[in-house]
């Protein structure tokens, strides 16, 4: 299939090449939600702690008789049911979030959103994007020219005066293409690949 090739004015030329396998995937809603979600739960980091009935400061004391007191039995203030209670199952910070997927399904599943990003025309080609000087009005001017706002770019070498021009905008990042994950394919509104990086994604997904 062929994939739209952009110049720096935002003219479109002769399209790329590009694998059928990887960019024209039939779409799979649920394998796309397993690897974002998997994708989300593998960065948290369980930094939540509460206490259980043994860590809450309470006294050892029944509350009251057992019995004659028309009331439910208590043994200890410390109980789950009280109010300043322990948690019956309380969070730890060794909580583990993370979840498995393989390696093959990852890898299906980026294609299934680089394909359908294909399909939407959210994802366009570009021979190169170099800027002369490490200036964010650079690099907006292209993008403007381009009719670009929120933008992923994913190139083969990360240059130091675009990476540097980039960081400062809002809603756009510069990686490369081994460091392409789901939740930025997904995230903005367009994704910006180099010609030479089409034939890295190739190699990586292939």
């Amino acid at each position: 299939m062929e994939l739209r090739l952009l110049s720096d004015q935002g003219q479109e030329s002769v399209g790329v090449n590009a694998s059928d396998l990887i960019f024209s995937r039939a779409y799979n809603a649920a394998l796309i939600h397993q690897i974002v979600v998997a994708y989300q739960a593998n960065a948290r980091s369980g930094n939540r702690a509460q206490k259980d009935r043994q860590q809450v400061k309470h006294t050892t004391r029944k509350p009251w008789r057992q019995k004659g007191t028309g009331r439910a039995r208590a043994g200890m203030s410390s109980s789950p049911l009280w109010r300043g209670g322990g948690r019956i199952f309380p969070s730890s910070p060794e909580e583990n979030f993370s979840q498995k997927v393989n390696k093959k399904m990852f890898r299906a599943g980026i294609c299934t959103i680089l394909s359908q990003l294909v399909r939407e025309s959210r994802l366009l080609v570009i021979e190169d994007i170099k800027i002369e000087a490490p200036k964010t009005k650079l690099l907006l001017t292209k993008f403007r020219a381009m009719g670009l706002q929120s933008v992923l770019m994913i190139t083969h070498v990360i240059d130091e005066n675009l990476y540097l021009a980039s960081r400062n905008i809002p809603y756009v990042a510069v990686i490369e293409p081994r460091y392409a994950d789901p939740l930025s394919l997904i995230y903005f509104k367009k994704v910006l690949i180099t010609k030479t990086a089409v034939m890295q994604i190739e190699e990586l997904l292939s």
